[in-house]
């Protein structure tokens, strides 16, 4: 937590118990956010386990493996870009409640596929209820949140995906032990997509117990509505203030899409723009989708590759948690340039044992330690950055436009990986390079333009654009 929280009524559990103030409603949106962040993992990793099983059984040759992996990024850009404006017209609950039934309906569908094209369209599906939960899951989390929690409470929408990550990837090889090959490709890939429903009806039933984003509810012109939250939140005072601020703000916006492309709001936007392009870029979905595919490229067999993938979504989910112990006290700036930097090194290091012909524990630990470096910073910061810097009427809009944005550079990693791994003139040692050096641009950037948003409120993060 931040020590200098003397602009806020609202610093600690226990100041809040101290109001009329209650841990409840905020204890609801974080249950939330974990299920969403969840979901979005579940369905991040679940074709890092079956790809194989679905090339085998489909007769996919590398382009269309690549699709596969890539399918439900593709549902995940346009989930993302109307789940803006759906939010921004709606609410943000309300979008919620379709992503979990999209992920439901996407997670029955892609058990029980006859054709490759009717697996694609599943796939497709579930990406746009991806794709609408990574917009809409920060931005109500950053709504909700008072100011000094923000950054933690942002955090566990990744704790979530990480969470996901780490639990499909060990589902994956718990049912993959099940049978023989022959039965993982006919059989066993579809449990692994087909268990995706259990969480999507979980995440279904806590939505009907939390409430609406109370800055959404005031500049839709609610505010009777969106006091008792901020009141049940952190107490009458807090509500007044996050009511002026909101106000203070919203009575001078347009509350156009277009206003993001006004001069004083370039520089947000092109931060929104390319931390997630680097995000994506530095290919952490290259390995999350494919790391049993690149273990078995570097020698390992296939038993040992599942449970080497199972350790890069344990060692996600840890570092996950030195982000949400760190990004209030330490800052985001601060993380994000020592989590770029280790990233580089760690990625080429990789690049260097593949040219090398280097395999087993030391491929393994470079890859261990390049995702621990992002899982800490570059995961789950550029969501948070994101969900502080945008006014709160073009909010959900900004979202769509950064994930829209995410996904479209997520698509490309995904989409490319395998031909580029499998590519004799390529290969692994050079894909690795690459992203190496989108890594190292990454950390420039952040160097040259991310400011520092710690300890502020939204309102006085949007006014700092306006000088």
């Amino acid at each position: 937590m931040s020590a200098n929280t003397s602009s806020t009524s609202i610093t600690s559990p226990a100041s809040l118990s101290q109001t009329t103030g209650s841990m409840k409603p905020l204890l609801l949106v974080a249950v939330v956010a974990i299920f969403g962040g969840f979901l979005f993992g579940y369905d991040t990793a679940v074709i890092n386990g079956a790809n194989q099983y679905l090339k085998a059984h489909f007769r996919l040759d590398a382009m269309q493996e690549g699709l596969a992996g890539a399918s439900a990024i593709l549902g995940c850009i346009p989930g993302a870009m109307f789940a803006g404006f759906l939010s921004d017209r709606f609410g943000r609950r309300k979008v919620l409640f379709l992503c979990a039934i999209l992920y439901a309906v996407s997670g029955l569908l892609s058990a029980v596929p006859r054709t490759f094209t009717e697996f694609l369209l599943a796939r497709f599906i579930s990406g746009l209820g991806i794709g609408a939960s990574s917009m809409i899951c920060p931005v109500y989390i950053a709504e909700m949140a008072p100011k000094a929690w923000r950054g933690r409470l942002g955090s566990l929408f990744q704790l979530g995906i990480v969470s996901g990550i780490f639990l499909t990837l060990f589902i994956n090889a718990r049912i993959q032990g099940l049978g023989n090959e022959s039965w993982n490709t006919s059989t066993g890939w579809r449990w692994m997509l087909g268990a995706e429903v259990v969480p999507a009806l979980l995440l279904l039933g806590l939505l009907f117990f939390v409430k609406e984003s109370p800055r959404w509810l005031i500049q839709a012109g609610r505010e009777s509505l969106a006091r008792p939250i901020l009141e049940a939140i952190g107490g009458r005072a807090h509500a007044d203030e996050e009511i002026a601020a909101v106000r203070s703000v919203v009575e001078k916006e347009e509350g156009g899409f277009f206003e993001l492309f006004h001069a004083r709001f370039r520089r947000p936007l092109i931060i929104a723009v390319l931390l997630m392009a680097f995000s994506q870029f530095s290919g952490i979905n290259a390995i999350m989708y494919y790391s049993t595919k690149i273990f078995t490229t570097a020698g390992v067999g296939i038993a040992d590759s599942f449970t080497a993938s199972t350790i890069i979504g344990l060692v996600n989910l840890v570092f996950t948690f030195v982000a949400i112990a760190l990004v209030d006290k330490a800052g985001r700036r601060p993380l994000l340039l020592f989590g770029l930097v280790i990233q580089v090194l760690a990625l080429g290091a990789v690049g260097f044992m593949f040219n090398s012909g280097v395999q087993g524990a030391g491929l393994l630990v470079a890859i261990v330690v390049f995702i621990g470096a992002f899982a800490m910073a570059l995961g789950p910061i550029p969501w948070i950055l994101c969900s502080e810097i945008f006014p709160t009427r073009v909010r959900g809009r900004a979202m769509s436009l950064a994930t829209f944005v995410i996904w479209t550079s997520c698509y490309i990693v995904a989409q490319t990986f395998p031909m580029l791994n499998d590519s004799p003139k390529i290969g692994p040692a050079v894909t690795f390079w690459v992203y190496a050096g989108c890594s190292l641009l990454g950390l420039l950037f952040v160097i040259g333009m991310v400011p520092e948003t710690k300890g502020r409120s939204l309102e006085e993060i949007e006014k700092s654009w306006q000088g």
